[in-house]
């Protein structure tokens, strides 16, 4: 027998009223279909998101204008943002390069040298923390870094905002795209983001492939299913299937080839040097462990890891081949630390000819992001 609750207006009144703050709340949420609304003046820019990609998060406090853009490229290419006005954004991430760095590791204005390679700029609005030890959570916040860098371009922020704030044509476009805000390390910050938002790579032959518009050749075939096969011999491990174990931290979900997360791939049994992560959050735990750089456009950003030692793709794959330095902290992806994944050269070179079909020589020179000065 079911017992009825005599009705409280009182309570009754209470609960419809979170429950209309619960609906305003929800529906003032971001639709990545819609975006959010533009500072009044600009004009809106809608992200086309490639077949098979997942929506772009689109912060609230950034929505996507035209004029928000145009002034991005503007300063992503922008010298002046540089001590002595020689170096920009750009100057590390070379278009020929996917926006990488050729060098294993970049030198700034005062000709010191970093100790982490320049990772390619590519998808990055789908891409999830930022730096190789994963130390900003946005796009805007890891822009605010470079420009006051000893390392890099050494200028504190306050002169790069009296730079731009002396140039008459960078206050119109501050005062269009960013009204309300003006000139500020946030507001420069908020329109490089917006730039780097509309850099999408999703030409190349395996996205054409996936979009029934081309065939993969047999030995591309062949690589793709030693990308997405677990490695070992299954005579000698459970599940084996003689892979190469990429597709854990390099998968195809979202089409990006990252999972974005921190893992120990084996390259160092000791992390004095680089301790990665472990810099970030002080947990030993998380020694040797760098964020996952996506395989999009891996051919054209040598060298690799995260300190640039390896020049080659067949130099990468020889070292996952190998399985790696064994650690406290190794991943447990990288199984085969002892013995290695032992592929023979066939599929090692059947692997290559797959990552060569990640390639999109178009996004390296799209016009649209090139220097406009």
């Amino acid at each position: 027998m079911l017992t009825r609750v005599p009705r409280s207006d009182t309570w009754w009144k209470l609960g419809f009223g979170l429950l209309a703050c619960c609906t305003v709340l929800i529906g003032c949420r971001p639709d990545p279909a819609t975006e959010c609304p533009t500072p009044p003046g600009t004009t809106p820019y809608e992200v086309s998101i490639p077949p098979f990609f997942p929506p772009m998060d689109i912060p609230p406090d950034n929505p996507m204008t035209e004029e928000g853009i145009a002034l991005g490229r503007l300063l992503f290419w922008e010298k002046a943002l540089s001590a002595d006005s020689s170096m920009s954004c750009g100057s590390c991430h070379l278009p020929a390069f996917s926006f990488a760095d050729p060098n294993p590791v970049s030198t700034g204005v005062t000709g010191a040298q970093g100790t982490r390679n320049a990772m390619a700029l590519v998808n990055m609005g789908w891409t999830q923390r930022f730096f190789w030890d994963g130390r900003a959570a946005t796009l805007e916040e890891q822009i605010l870094d470079p420009v006051p860098h000893p390392d890099e371009m050494n200028l504190p922020w306050d002169e790069a905002v009296a730079r731009l704030a002396a140039d008459s044509s960078y206050a119109k476009r501050f005062d269009v795209a960013y009204s309300e805000e003006g000139i500020t390390a946030g507001s420069t910050t908020k329109a490089i983001a917006q730039f780097l938002r509309t850099m999408i790579s999703a030409d190349s032959k395996f996205d054409r492939w996936r979009r029934g518009e081309t065939q993969l050749s047999t030995l591309e075939f062949q690589g793709y299913e030693i990308f997405n096969r677990e490695g070992g011999d299954p005579e000698i491990v459970t599940g084996g299937q003689f892979g190469g174990d990429c597709f854990h931290c390099h998968g195809e979900a979202g089409l990006q080839f990252s999972d974005y997360l921190f893992h120990n791939n084996g390259l160092d049994a000791t992390f004095a040097a680089d301790p990665g992560l472990a810099g970030m959050t002080g947990v030993a735990l998380d020694s040797g462990r760098f964020r996952t750089p996506t395989l999009r456009n891996a051919a054209l950003s040598p060298p690799y890891m995260h300190d640039g030692r390896f020049s080659t793709l067949e130099e990468v794959l020889d070292h996952y081949n190998s399985g790696g330095q064994p650690s406290a902290t190794i991943d447990p992806f990288m199984k085969y630390s002892s013995g290695g994944l032992m592929l023979q050269p066939q599929q090692k070179e059947a692997l290559l000819a797959f990552l060569h079909t990640l390639t999109d020589t178009a996004f390296a020179a799209n016009p649209a992001f090139a220097d406009p000065h």
